[in-house]
């Protein structure tokens, strides 16, 4: 299986979007995906920053892919997908179905979580559209994977989002920016005081979700480390990470030791310092997302 590494889902300053690049380069990831998934307002990096941070991580022996926005809202967010999706070098990875419909026919293209494609039939769909791989919802259960796969178009590769704080939902309002009490469109880019998100609790003080400014993360971070041996046998071909600010290269090194066959224990020992917050994987044992279910050992 591949190991690849998703988009950056929060605003970071440019220097440090530079030196996370520059230490991926060298990690052993199979597949890097760039660019902005979540606000246009974010524009420490512009479109050809993207490509040209693409361009360095391909010389570096990475396979490139660029993310689109979810949430297109202006003509400036249309005309930066159309330049990623006529790019000529590197595929596309469609988050919203207006950039399914401009890259259709046209090239390739990754299927992203976010179109939520739930059955065989939306998958068999979007491959006729030119799919090549596809990310399944992040709530989809490992036994409605396994039905959708046992049905799966030819030629269709399957990544599943195996790391990292599960992207809930989008909107078009900024909850950062009305945490400040700012609107969206003056938000003083506040987002950048939060390189991991903003911490929401609930009224009893538990630790709930995290603002990104138009997205709503869980808090607990999806661990499905210990479900690996299971995707290999679905016939998953990559897991992805989703990038978090620390301890990033023991993420990766954790999970490339697991996919290399590496004890689930000493991958959990591996992976716990590493841990932000508490892990969850609930939704892939058709439990509440929040919860963590212990692997047994056989």
């Amino acid at each position: 299986m591949q190991l690849t590494l998703g988009p950056v889902l929060y605003y970071w300053p440019k220097a440090r979007l530079d030196a996370f690049h520059e230490a991926i380069a060298a990690a052993p990831v199979d597949r890097v995906y760039l660019g902005e998934a979540v606000c246009s307002r974010r524009h420490e990096y512009r479109t050809g920053d993207w490509l040209e941070a693409a361009a360095r991580l391909a010389d570096a022996g990475k396979e490139v892919v660029l993310s689109s926005q979810v949430l297109m809202e202006s003509e400036s967010d249309l005309r930066a997908l159309r330049r990623f999706a006529a790019n000529g070098r590197f595929l596309l990875e469609a988050n919203d179905m207006g950039a399914v419909h401009t890259i259709a026919g046209h090239a390739p293209f990754i299927a992203g979580a976010q179109l939520n494609i739930y059955n065989a039939e939306a998958l068999a769909f979007i491959a006729s559209q030119g799919a090549n791989r596809w990310v399944p919802p992040l709530e989809m259960t490992r036994e409605s994977l396994a039905a959708i796969l046992a049905q799966k178009p030819p030629g269709v590769a399957t990544e599943v989002f195996a790391y990292g704080r599960l992207p809930l939902a989008f909107s078009a309002r900024c909850f950062t920016a009305r945490h400040y009490d700012l609107p969206k469109d003056d938000c003083r880019y506040a987002c950048l005081d939060h390189p991991e998100g903003l911490a929401l609790s609930t009224r009893d003080g538990e630790a709930f979700l995290v603002l990104n400014g138009i997205q709503t993360l869980s808090h607990r971070v999806l661990d499905l480390a210990d479900a690996l041996p299971d995707m290999r046998e679905l016939g998953v071909d990559a897991v992805r990470l989703s990038p978090q600010p620390a301890h990033m290269d023991a993420v990766i090194a954790a999970f490339r030791a697991a996919l290399d066959g590496a004890a689930a224990d000493d991958v959990a020992a591996a992976l716990a310092p590493a841990l932000p917050a508490a892990p969850c994987n609930g939704y892939w044992h058709g439990r509440p997302g929040l919860d963590y279910v212990v692997r047994q050992a056989a």
